[in-house]
């Protein structure tokens, strides 16, 4: 069974790889909330990254490259079911389909990366806010505590969750204190 250490090396090296190749990154979700001190409990990393153009080749052969396949299938829980083994048909699929967001998985590690492709907010505007915060020696952008409420009012608007209300709770706090 991987460890939480294996997870964070796998996931600070795919980052590093997505920085590389201008992806740049923006940790958001419940993992930016953990980092700040939340109690949250949660098994993905959720990201915001621009939109891939003019295909998804390229996120795609990083992704696949560091044993991250697309999710295609999740059973009612929540967990991964199916994915796509072969990248140009994940490809394919992520270009055909223009989805808001894209899962990949990995069944050695059992990381489970959650991308937002410029949604609900372009990943350029708050990449240049982001907060820089170190993780295995390696710096990690995450979105800015207004950033992140922002983000998770319109998660709660569509969702209606109690982690979300939470989560919202929690961001509002960090940010009264601040």
């Amino acid at each position: 069974m991987p460890t939480e250490l294996h997870q964070l090396k796998a996931l600070t090296t795919l980052v590093t790889e997505l920085e590389t190749s201008g992806f740049n990154p923006i940790l958001v979700g419940g993992m930016a909330l953990v980092a700040m001190g939340s109690q949250r409990v949660t098994n993905d990393f959720d990201f915001l990254v621009a939109r891939p153009s003019p295909t998804s080749k390229v996120l795609v052969e990083i992704m696949y490259s560091h044993k991250l396949e697309l999710v295609t299938k999740f059973n009612p829980q929540g967990e991964v079911i199916r994915t796509v083994d072969n990248p140009r048909i994940a490809a394919m699929k992520i270009d055909g389909e223009s989805p808001e967001s894209v899962t990949f998985y990995s069944w050695d590690t059992r990381l489970q990366i959650d991308l937002l492709l410029d949604f609900p907010l372009p990943a350029q505007a708050i990449a240049g806010r982001a907060i820089k915060v170190s993780l295995l020696s390696h710096t990690m952008r995450i979105a800015t505590p207004k950033d992140l409420l922002v983000l998770k009012e319109i998660a709660y608007k569509d969702r209606k969750s109690a982690n979300d209300a939470q989560d919202l709770e929690f961001l509002r706090k960090i940010i009264k204190k601040a």
